[in-house]
């Protein structure tokens, strides 16, 4: 069965904007190389983060693909010792000059980890940022159901466009998505194959085989028919392209719910959804 689904499929958010609902995550590559290829084989997102120290890469990598900067959205992420109103502005405009950019799509707030305060103000920089010019859309990433709720409490006129947290068969934070979808806060899924610590899994190798697809390719399916947007990691050129070949088969709903029935309750990642 086709999909209706394709590489240059979007999903629009809740300030208006449009984000390609596939990601290539960028977590520790340094090859510019691998970013202008996926660019050059379709990807257009690319999601990168100050604590990766690879935002000098992905604008090396964006240069050399020779795309248009409107064609491309490009996220970052303000890590946890740069959090604070002064610190966030001052590192944006650090990961700016790194990226050779002059705005980003998108910029997430990495995680909740420095306290409510920090965060808080942390926000306020992303929205005086996105006033200006620098930054189009502002989002958060691994923030727990009562984060949401206080980022609501004290910016009820700007939610974050996104959040970004670790999402897949085996972890499908229900609680999160259920509080995130009642607000129109779209959700973007990293580690979307869980590690590879489930591959082997007879049931997840049964469906594979059924479309001829490897459970890389079925998982990160999995994850777009959820309506999520899916970041799966690569350097590897072939990988790159491997996880993009989604587009020419669709997982039934009984596939969908033995995936579903796979859940775990437990991440392959850190968790930064619990801090208070």
């Amino acid at each position: 069965m086709a999909s209706s689904l394709r590489l240059n499929s979007t999903l629009k958010l809740n300030d208006g904007l449009s984000i390609p609902r596939l990601g290539l995550g960028v977590y520790l590559t340094q090859s510019a190389d691998a970013i202008k290829h996926a660019l050059q084989f379709g990807y257009r997102h690319i999601d990168t983060a100050q604590w990766y120290e690879n935002e000098e890469v992905v604008g090396e990598g964006f240069k050399a693909s020779g795309m248009k900067r409107e064609d491309v959205w490009i996220t970052t992420k303000i890590w946890d010792t740069n959090h604070g109103y002064n610190q966030t502005t001052k590192t944006l405009d650090e990961s700016l000059k790194k990226a050779g950019l002059d705005f980003f799509d998108l910029v997430l707030i990495h995680s909740p980890n420095p306290g409510k305060e920090k965060r808080l103000e942390t926000y306020r920089a992303l929205i005086d940022a996105k006033k200006q010019g620098k930054i189009k859309s502002a989002g958060v990433s691994n923030y727990g159901v009562h984060h949401i709720k206080e980022l609501l409490a004290q910016f009820p006129n700007d939610p974050p466009s996104i959040n970004q947290i670790e999402i897949s068969p085996f972890f499908q934070r229900k609680d999160i998505v259920t509080e995130c979808r009642k607000h129109n806060i779209a959700l973007q899924a990293y580690s979307p194959l869980g590690k590879g610590a489930f591959v082997d899994r007879p049931e997840l190798h049964k469906i594979g085989e059924k479309y001829k697809k490897s459970p890389a390719q079925v998982l990160i399916r999995w994850s777009l028919q959820q309506d999520f947007i899916v970041l799966p990691k690569s350097s590897n050129e072939e990988r790159i392209k491997a996880n993009a070949d989604l587009y020419d088969f669709e997982l039934s709903k009984q596939d969908i719910d033995t995936l579903n029935a796979m859940e775990t309750g437990k991440g392959v990642t850190w968790d930064p959804t619990k801090a208070p």
